[in-house]
């Protein structure tokens, strides 16, 4: 059997955390940014509102900090191994996240198949976001709808790896689903359920035995 894997980013691959924190910490402003993430959380700010606020508190940032914000990142263990060997099983692999792909697209270098971020301008950043190009959680169906019809494969073949209240749109319309380190919004509704640091273990719940 085929299958594709949908990996949530924010909280499920970062344990605890999430990109726009950890891009905050390296510019200082962690405090603002949690302030936000309350707000966004809350439904007091949407994805692109969230974004605008999000890239005037990153006015000054730099490539170099967005790669160390990338490699201290409290990342869960194995996900290299369960990248590997979901490609040797001839199965997919992808991120769908919220956060900016410039954070995103770097996890192709450890052997996603494909990774989608919302669409933010360039670092050093010399225009605005575009709201536009923000995802939301029903962007993730979308991609998801896009890269079944990219590899030839249905939603009956996909599995989703998540978290939060913006993986539950995708849980819901997915017959396997993983809630990983997960809040109310996804426990409920997901097929497995994993707590702790290690995705190989999380990666097994759905039959994957190495």
């Amino acid at each position: 059997m085929t299958r594709l894997h949908l990996f949530d980013l924010d909280g499920t691959l970062i344990h605890g955390s999430a990109a726009a924190v950890e891009i905050s910490r390296q510019l200082g402003v962690e405090r603002e940014i949690a302030e936000l993430e309350r707000l966004f959380a809350g439904g007091g700010l949407y994805p692109g509102q969230f974004a605008i606020r999000a890239c005037e508190l990153w006015a000054d940032l730099t490539e170099a900090q967005v790669a160390a914000a990338f490699e201290q990142a409290p990342w869960l263990t194995g996900i290299r191994e369960v990248w590997a060997d979901i490609r040797e099983r001839g199965e997919r692999c992808a991120v769908i996240s919220l956060s900016p792909g410039f954070f995103v697209e770097r996890l192709l270098d450890w052997g996603a198949d494909a990774a989608h971020g919302s669409r933010w301008p360039s670092v050093p950043f010399r225009e605005p976001v575009d709201p536009a190009g923000i995802l939301d959680p029903a962007a993730k169906v979308r991609i998801a709808d896009e890269l079944c019809a990219t590899f030839g494969l249905t939603r009956d073949d996909c599995v989703a790896y998540g978290d939060s209240m913006s993986d539950a749109e995708l849980f819901a319309a997915l017959p396997m689903s993983v809630a990983v380190n997960a809040d109310h919004h996804v426990r409920g509704i997901a097929s497995f359920t994993y707590t702790g640091r290690d995705l190989r273990e999380a990666y097994e719940l759905v039959g994957n035995r190495r």
